[in-house]
């Protein structure tokens, strides 16, 4: 099958740091993919590089055929690039569903004078955006909060909203960055079903980073490993359990084993 995404050599440096160096992967459509690691690995700078947020040092990044090294930053939520932040970046002071409308601006086609007439095409797009943003929220089961102000509700409800703003703008490769840090155990199951339902009820492809290795070895087809700003292992979840550079580098030792085999 043709990659969806695919990175080669991609490296990135700061100053005389090396942050990332040499990192290959492919992502196919249809696969729940996990990049994970130890802290410093380097994987938040890779979800930045292909989301737009940083430029590379060197290297080839290429999604449905667009070269993404040479498209504009924000090119990237238009061209089917969908992504939640390891801290939350919503606008606090403003409603669930205020919030998720943001993720629709890559769609809009109207000007300023066209939204202060607020007639004709606006109002055609504006209709279209609320009704996509209420099929997230029954999609997400927030109904019961969707004109709660984002500030007053709870850190896995915020979560919650950030990826339904993620899935506001129709992403083909939905990039999550550690959804599920901070969440109770009951929460953590629900992040995990509905990441299965958005690849599998809404055809969305994931690549996400995370800590939380029984959401890794459950839900996951591929999983790639860094380490130090390296690739250094890729494969399925069982190769990825059962491989002893990862237990040594992921964790160290035999701690290494014991947290990798959860979820098995």
């Amino acid at each position: 099958m043709t990659a969806l995404l695919t990175v080669e050599n991609l490296s990135k440096r700061f100053g005389g740091l090396h942050a990332l160096a040499d990192i290959s992967l492919t992502v196919v459509p249809g696969e729940i993919c996990s990049v994970i690691g130890p802290n410093g690995a380097g994987k938040t700078t890779l979800f930045n590089m292909i989301s737009g947020v940083l430029r590379p040092s060197g290297g080839r990044m290429v999604f449905d055929n667009i070269d993404l090294v040479t498209l504009s930053p924000c090119r990237f939520p238009a061209v089917g690039i969908g992504r939640t932040f390891q801290n939350l970046a919503l606008f606090k002071h403003g409603t669930v569903v205020e919030n998720i409308l943001t993720g629709r601006h890559t769609h809009l086609r109207t000007n300023v004078l066209d939204a202060v007439i607020f007639f004709g095409r606006t109002r055609k797009e504006e209709i279209e955006a609320r009704r996509r943003v209420e099929h997230i929220i029954e999609f997400l089961e927030i109904e019961h909060i969707r004109d709660a102000i984002v500030g007053t509700l709870s850190y896995g409800q915020q979560k919650r909203v950030e990826l339904a703003r993620a899935l506001a703008c129709e992403p083909k490769l939905l990039l999550l960055d550690e959804m599920v840090s901070g969440m109770n155990q009951e929460e953590t199951e629900d992040i995990a079903r509905f990441v299965l339902d958005i690849r599998d009820e809404l055809g969305i492809t994931v690549l996400m980073i995370e800590h939380d290795m029984r959401i890794v070895m459950d839900i996951s087809d591929r999983v790639h490993v860094l380490n130090f700003g390296r690739k250094i292992a890729e494969g399925m979840p069982a190769e990825i359990r059962d491989n002893p550079a990862v237990k040594e580098a992921y964790l160290g030792g035999h701690r290494a084993e014991r947290g990798l085999k959860v979820g098995a």
